[in-house]
């Protein structure tokens, strides 16, 4: 499987001849452009027009950060997998509101269902925190209850950020830290430190869909549950959404019960407060580690990785536009 490289220190990414090279004050590093999937720039990085023009003949996908570690783009090389029957099927599910709503509650089903799962497996582990879990699930139940009277995007939108407000009340009980109190969603910026890492972690999460959308004959700028407005790409939101709980969620837990991370790991902002590079670095490197854990996949009878786990998630939403097989979104089991 290819790997992901991340780039925290300043440089240059440059070709020479049929390999890629990083030169920094460090002295250069050979980069193995053909085990690479994507790139993560996070530090001051100039490229060159030969180098993009490589990356793009090797089908890589550039996602680049700011200093405060904000998700500023990606360089999204012209699609070597071309299929205009699939764009025009996209096109048509967007475009026919029955068909989009359909598609977009699958997606916050799918979030629902991940949410769900998340409470249950911390509930069954603290065991002086059953009652309030318990109380949280019956709450999203009462919410949930409503997805199949909506009718439009937005009232789908609604429905899932109930859900999502009240999935964040379990937070504090999971980690019970003083210094990572989750008082309310907040973001651009965010205003604490567990905001932070949830910002951090989504971003992260909504570019490896994005890169694995490549690497399919979807298009990402039409997505169902986000629309496709003047933003770049919609899908890979859609996508990130059925992910993000078991993925980014589930990290940040593992970071801070672990002390991984601590408050030392964070910058505080004239607007807000960010994770400092030491903290992404471990961020990143833990998120790394997860994408290539494997679990066994019921309907395949085998064990893939988190980051196989989205492109197959990608084909059973190519299938279900196509009208072979109606998308059920994936499920975790733990």
């Amino acid at each position: 499987m290819k790997k992901t490289l991340y780039i925290f220190k300043s440089g240059e990414l440059r070709r020479k001849d049929n390999t890629l090279f990083f030169e920094s004050e460090e002295g250069k590093r050979v980069l193995p452009v053909e085990d690479t999937n994507d790139i993560y720039i996070f530090g001051e990085v100039d490229v060159t027009k030969r180098f993009l023009e490589f990356a793009a003949q090797k089908e890589v996908c550039i996602h680049y950060y700011n200093r405060y570690g904000y998700y500023a783009g990606t360089f999204y090389p012209r699609e070597h997998l071309n299929a205009g029957h699939v764009v025009v099927k996209q096109a048509e599910h967007y475009i026919d509101m029955e068909r989009r709503v359909d598609l977009a509650r699958r997606f916050v089903e799918g979030a629902i269902g991940q949410m769900r799962q998340v409470i249950r497996y911390y509930r069954s582990r603290i065991k002086d925190g059953t009652e309030q879990f318990s109380d949280i699930l019956s709450q999203i139940e009462s919410h949930s209850a409503r997805l199949n009277d909506s009718t439009t995007v937005e009232e789908l939108m609604a429905v899932e950020g109930h859900v999502r407000e009240t999935y964040y009340k379990a937070f504090d009980i999971i980690l019970n830290s003083p210094d990572f109190p989750f008082e309310k969603r907040s973001k651009r910026p965010p205003l604490n430190r567990l905001n932070a890492l949830i910002s951090f972690g989504n971003s992260i999460c909504y570019t490896m869909a994005l890169s694995e959308i490549y690497k399919t004959y979807l298009d990402p700028r039409i997505g169902y549950l986000h629309s496709s407005n003047f933003r770049r790409f919609s899908l890979n939101l859609d996508v990130a959404e059925v992910f993000k709980p078991i993925v980014v969620d589930r990290l940040i837990f593992t970071l801070i019960n672990k002390r991984m991370i601590t408050k030392k790991d964070f910058d505080k902002h004239t607007d807000g407060i960010m994770l400092s590079e030491s903290g992404r670095k471990t961020f990143i490197s833990e998120l790394d580690k997860r994408m290539q854990t494997t679990v066994n996949h019921r309907h395949l009878g085998k064990s893939v990785s988190y980051r196989r786990m989205i492109r197959l998630e990608l084909y059973k939403i190519q299938k279900h536009i196509l009208g072979e097989k109606e998308y059920k979104p994936y499920q975790s089991l733990w």
